[in-house]
């Protein structure tokens, strides 16, 4: 695809089990494009050299996408998007996103912080291009 590399990240200390990162990671990059129907992922080699991680972790994500259609592995080949991949992770992903969104929006009003703040960091936050997970 013309798209840059998707850059995959996660954060070992966070709240969210590596797997479940990396899971979604892979449903992000596919509902913006970086990888339609038909293209490989890093192989669980490369995604775990890439990450730092267990291969066995990056093989929990790829079995957990697989058994929800999102992707499939064929020997020899790799783990491929499937064709209802798109149109499954966008659908997901948005929802996962907003319902994200909205508590993280919540949390900062009831800590105090003042709206125009808020809609600064979110400003910022899509500005920079940043990818979820990212330790700060």
């Amino acid at each position: 695809m013309s798209n840059p590399p998707f850059k995959f990240s996660i954060n070992i200390d966070g709240s969210m089990p590596v797997y479940v990162q990396i899971e979604n990671l892979v449903q992000y990059a596919i509902a913006s494009g970086h990888y339609g129907p038909g293209d490989t992922l890093p192989s669980v080699r490369e995604m775990s050299e890439t990450l730092g991680i267990n291969p066995n972790t990056v093989t929990k994500s790829y079995r957990d996408l697989e058994l929800m259609k999102m992707v499939r592995s064929r020997r020899g080949v790799g783990v491929m998007v499937t064709d209802e991949a798109p149109a499954i992770c966008i659908r997901d992903a948005r929802l996962k996103a907003e319902y994200s969104l909205r508590d993280s929006v919540a949390e900062c009003v009831v800590s105090g912080i003042k709206v125009a703040d808020v809609r600064r960091i979110v400003k910022e936050a899509i500005e920079s291009g940043e990818t979820p997970y990212l330790v700060r």
